[in-house]
């Protein structure tokens, strides 16, 4: 699977999009413990979109897209908690 620059910005575009859903939620009602599910799902689903709609998308099958949209997802609250742990 060759990753090139074009997949890497579909990926971090996941990624930034996710983040927004999580801050969206998060200045909701939910419970924060939900948010991580819910940017995954999120995620998930644009892994998906991204398969089809990007051409150089780092993924061919839905396995494989799903994947890379849930990590992407993933990582947007990943850089949310460092983000908090440095301001601490």
């Amino acid at each position: 699977m060759d990753i090139g620059t074009m997949g890497l910005t579909s990926v971090a575009a996941i990624t930034v999009i996710c983040y927004l859903v999580g801050q969206a939620v998060k200045a909701t009602d939910v419970d924060n413990k939900w948010i991580p599910i819910i940017v995954g799902t999120v995620g998930g689903v644009l892994g998906v979109a991204g398969m089809y709609i990007m051409p150089d998308f780092p993924a061919t099958d839905y396995l494989t897209a799903i994947a890379v949209g849930v990590v992407s997802g993933l990582a947007a609250v990943g850089v949310n908690q460092i983000g908090k742990q440095l301001h601490q």
